[in-house]
């Protein structure tokens, strides 16, 4: 199994020597595909940090709407509390309204929404109604054993979360129990060891029929009919420094 895990930070430096063309002539809007495991938030840093755009996840757009009590944001807080999905007449507004703030002017990274395929239809019919434009759509390739073992397989090291540790992982496997990095005793997160709950949210995103991969192909079809978005796919089997200089060539 390949490597996944390094510090964002030398990742971002090793790609900065190639900087896209895109970045110098027009914003750049972009939508990322990936299942948990698949280093996704990862790359999504690495993007925020080295083009200045917003790494925008629709969890976060929830709560920030939820905590400023916005019209939307109650709305939406009254179906999470009874345990309900929010209708996409409430979501897709409030991800419009995210993206049409002054910071992602230079472009941004939406990450989390569509889920599946129905909703990919209407985000692409309201951003295009919006005069949003969608430019790249990026596809994190990954076998579903490998993503769940990637997540299983963390460590969290008690004195600095940041050290990579992952017992499948052969580049960051720990020493024993014990961190790689400093030699500090190592925990799990419960929720990493929740096959059942891993299992679940991989149902949903591999399914190419009604799920998240069904949103993505529906803008892959898309890019294949009228040349727009662009779909980028990404091996995420390497480390986390080959995939992202995968990434900044392809994008570029």
């Amino acid at each position: 199994m390949g490597s996944m895990e390094e510090t964002p930070s030398a990742s971002i430096a090793a790609a900065d020597d190639q900087t896209p063309t895109w970045r110098k002539e027009k914003p750049m809007n972009i939508l990322f595909f990936g299942p948990n495991g698949s280093g996704k938030g990862t790359q999504g840093a690495i993007l925020k940090d080295k083009y200045k755009i917003p790494h925008i996840e629709s969890g976060a757009i929830f709560r920030e709407n939820i905590s400023k009590g916005t019209e939307l944001g109650a709305k939406a807080k009254a179906y999470i509390d009874k345990g309900d999905l929010v209708p996409d007449e409430i979501t897709i507004p409030m991800i419009l309204d995210r993206l049409k703030q002054p910071d992602c002017k230079n472009g941004w990274l939406l990450d989390g929404f569509p889920r599946n395929r129905n909703q990919a239809v209407k985000l692409d019919e309201a951003l295009k109604a919006a005069k949003l434009d969608l430019d790249i759509v990026v596809e994190i390739i990954l076998d579903r054993k490998i993503a769940r073992d990637r997540i299983m397989g963390r460590r969290l090291c008690v004195n600095d979360n940041n050290h990579p540790n992952n017992i499948y992982i052969d580049a960051i496997k720990p020493n024993g129990d014990k961190c790689r990095v400093c030699g500090g005793d190592l925990k799990t997160r419960a929720d990493d060891q929740d096959e059942a709950a891993i299992n679940k949210r991989h149902d949903i995103y591999y399914d190419t029929q009604t799920g998240t991969l069904a949103s993505a192909y529906y803008f892959k079809e898309l890019a294949e009919k009228t040349g727009k978005p662009r779909y980028i796919t990404l091996d995420g089997t390497p480390s986390v420094k080959e995939v992202a200089a995968e990434l900044v060539a392809k994008l570029g």
